[in-house]
């Protein structure tokens, strides 16, 4: 078994990644959609839905208790506050941190792609990010994480650490998934005498691309944007990258390639709890249960899944651990 501060490094450097390309993916379609909506007034009830996402409300109120929710305030947090480490500075600084501590486990080639994301991040954010300068560094972002897992696939041995960056990888994803849907169905809507408004469009079609699904997601429902249709596609679509059931579906496989295939462990009993609630859900059970109340559910279990992997793969470095999350 791989040491426990190389398993926990590993893990974290995969799931800061997904975090920084999940934050500026949601910033850059929030600021998009700000334009497409042709609202000018977007202020707390735009803002406020992606500090809860990311699970930033609280510190965000610390740092200034009297700061306003809008656009210039929740992006500089999000993007650069030093002080927060989920934004998408801090969250590369970390992952390049703890790809550091692993060299030896990474090829060359992810080392240099992590390394050099971090010192083109940090030279960009030395100063607040401008206007006209967001949109080209959140998608220079989402490019060079794609890169780095691109990297990863082509020159990473396929052994135990290949296993601790695919379960960081879509633990995240999963995580991210279900509350990006959860916050956003339930707060973005103002009012239900809005629904099938032009705003309801761009919410839904807004809540996709912050996922990257709206062009898949029309390809396999050429009918509109319902959301029925939605919420299944990106719970239960075994073919769409960010759907629930495909993360889940690919932690097997990392958990297989480190060897918790026993279903005496701890890990192995949160999984299987969880693959079996979604392999069983449909889109009428869920919405019959409660949308909200199903999203919970899976967020219970994928916290228990990373408890049970830090009882039996990182307890015996969780005092001394390089990074640690703000939500998990």
């Amino acid at each position: 078994m791989m040491l426990s501060r190389m398993a926990d490094a590993l893990y974290w450097m995969a799931r800061y990644l997904e975090r920084a390309y999940n934050t500026s993916r949601l910033i850059e379609i929030n600021l998009l959609h700000m334009v497409e909506a042709e609202e000018a007034s977007f202020g707390a009830a735009q803002w406020r839905p992606i500090l809860s996402i990311m699970g930033s409300e609280g510190l965000f109120s610390q740092l200034g208790p009297h700061r306003a929710i809008d656009k210039d305030t929740t992006v500089q947090f999000l993007t650069q506050e030093r002080r927060h480490p989920g934004s998408i500075l801090q969250c590369i600084q970390s992952a390049r941190e703890n790809a550091r501590v692993v060299r030896d486990r990474i090829s060359k080639e992810m080392w240099e792609c992590i390394n050099q994301m971090w010192l083109a991040v940090d030279k960009t954010l030395k100063k607040p990010l401008r206007s006209d300068q967001a949109p080209a560094f959140y998608y220079e972002v989402q490019n060079r994480v794609a890169r780095f897992h691109g990297l990863t696939q082509d020159t990473m041995m396929r052994g135990e650490a290949y296993g601790f960056y695919r379960l960081g990888t879509h633990l995240e994803r999963a995580d991210m998934t279900v509350r990006t849907l959860d916050v956003k169905y339930h707060i973005l809507l103002p009012t239900v005498e809005m629904v099938g408004s032009a705003l309801d469009y761009y919410q839904w079609a807004a809540l996709l691309k912050s996922l990257s699904g709206f062009e898949a997601y029309r390809r396999h429902y050429p009918g509109g944007l319902r959301p029925v249709d939605v919420s299944e596609f990106i719970l239960l679509s075994p073919v769409y990258p960010r759907s629930l059931r495909f993360s889940v579906e690919r932690l097997g496989g990392a958990l297989t390639h480190i060897g918790f295939e026993s279903p005496e462990t701890r890990t192995c009993q949160a999984y299987r709890a969880l693959r079996g609630d979604i392999e069983k859900s449909t889109a009428e059970s869920i919405f019959k249960q409660g949308l909200h109340e199903y999203l919970q559910d899976r967020l219970l279990q994928i916290a228990a899944l990373h408890s049970a992997l830090q009882t039996d793969c990182f307890e015996a470095h969780l005092g001394e651990r390089v990074a640690v999350s703000d939500r998990a």
